[in-house]
């Protein structure tokens, strides 16, 4: 049985020895086992349990400690992320982050018809479960300050390109104030449709 262990992905910014211990496996010069696999030393991994829900609780804590005293802070939101290999998991992260953070959520939703359609074969709700690569999900719940990544280019001359990264400053109708985190357009406050 395999037992996953994922690396708390901040020490590297503060721990040199952790820093150059990432650079040697990068640089494959570290011991693997018969498996090809790098055994982590226990204090840079999350232990995981085996109980999905107990473990990503553990995991969120890792990597984003006292989420709700620090939401504010653009460096702490920026600095961090837990990254997964399946859209589905990240998914689920980003709905138990979300419930996390305080004040009240605004939900937004897709457009969800086709045009030309006329024998309906592209029902409203079978396009709604739809998630195609580069388009957000059809309910797309937000909170004031959660951090959001453009997923497409939209002006980027003025740091509107695909990876931006942004955090949520209010809500209007059709479009989320949210505000540059990284980069050279950092501080710019825009209006995202």
């Amino acid at each position: 049985m395999h037992h996953l262990k994922l690396v708390h992905n901040m020490r590297a910014q503060s721990d040199p020895w952790f820093a150059e211990y990432l650079l040697r496996i990068g640089g494959d010069t570290k011991e693997v086992n018969g498996d090809g696999d790098v055994c982590l030393p226990d204090d840079i991994c999350v232990p995981y349990f085996g109980d999905s829900e107990k473990d990503l609780d553990m995991l969120i804590e890792c990597i984003f400690p006292n989420l709700n005293a620090n939401m504010t802070s653009k460096d702490y939101i920026t600095s961090r992320a837990i990254l997964s290999t399946r859209n589905d998991w990240v998914d689920n992260i980003n709905i138990k982050m979300i419930g996390m953070f305080q004040g009240g959520e605004m939900v937004y939703h897709s457009f969800d018809s086709a045009i030309d359609d006329p024998h309906n074969y592209y029902p409203s709700e079978f396009l709604n479960t739809l998630t195609p690569n580069g388009l957000p999900p059809h309910l797309l719940k937000l909170k004031i300050s959660c951090p959001v990544i453009l997923l497409r280019n939209i002006d980027p001359a003025n740091g509107l390109c695909n990876g931006t990264r942004l955090v949520v400053r209010g809500f209007q109708k059709n479009s989320i104030d949210a505000e540059i985190v990284l980069g050279q357009h950092a501080g710019k406050r825009v209006f995202l449709p």
